[in-house]
């Protein structure tokens, strides 16, 4: 477990210039659509609206970090990180259906990258997920130790084009050394810590970690060790 290197307690809203942003510019693209399915007979059904969320950089690769302890069990590493867009669901309260009195100013899961251009292929992958083990946990691996853990999946397939590329690497007997991070104000206060698999997927069970590649790498990892 590491100290954090500065203690943010709130976001502050400086400009919220929605209205006046087009859709195809910033972090994510918003793609609007009229769309109609085409049907074998030749027919077509009535013409309906679709929003597509893009990233310029389209995919990511998740790591799951782990170690064997002394006892033989299993841990792993989560990485605490600010995390703005499940922050401000507190300004939703009046649309929730279900109340959601958590404060996600950080959310709790495994190290993850975007993909660039240059990561192609299975190699590509592994050199990427070698990468961000070094940028935000501080370990250094080398791409051949990296384990994919099955096909890339949707996070949320109804409006995000992005899939994850699921990983995982041993770092049993490793010493880290220290996380370079990128320098933004997102990873202001980041908090690396070590705790048993399975208490780590208990906590996505209730829903204390809210983060679903850290469940789906979980129980890819122990389908692989058993």
């Amino acid at each position: 477990m590491r100290p954090s290197s500065s203690n943010v307690t709130d976001i502050e809203i400086i400009e919220d210039f929605s209205a006046t942003a087009r859709c195809d510019e910033g972090f994510l693209r918003v793609r609007r659509l009229r769309c109609r399915n085409r049907r074998a007979d030749g027919s077509s059904s009535s013409v309906y609206r679709v929003d597509v969320v893009d990233r310029p950089r389209l995919d990511a690769v998740s790591v799951l970090i782990y170690r064997r302890a002394s006892d033989g069990n299993v841990e792993v590493l989560t990485r605490m990180n600010l995390r703005p867009a499940a922050y401000f669901r507190r300004e939703q309260t009046a649309s929730m259906t279900v109340p959601d009195t958590v404060s996600y100013l950080r959310v709790e899961e495994i190290v993850a990258g975007l993909l660039e251009p240059s990561d192609k292929g299975e190699e590509g992958l592994r050199r990427r997920a070698a990468e961000e083990v070094k940028e935000e946990a501080g370990y250094t691996v080398r791409p051949e130790d990296i384990q994919l853990l099955g096909g890339a999946f949707f996070l949320a397939p109804g409006i995000l084009s992005e899939k994850v590329f699921p990983a995982a690497v041993d770092v049993t007997g490793v010493e880290p050394g220290e996380v370079e991070g990128d320098g933004s104000p997102l990873e202001e206060g980041i908090h690396l810590q070590w705790r048993p698999l399975s208490a780590v997927l208990e906590a996505c069970r209730r829903g204390d970690i809210a983060d679903a590649k850290t469940e789906v790498s979980l129980t890819r990892l122990l389908a692989r060790l058993a």
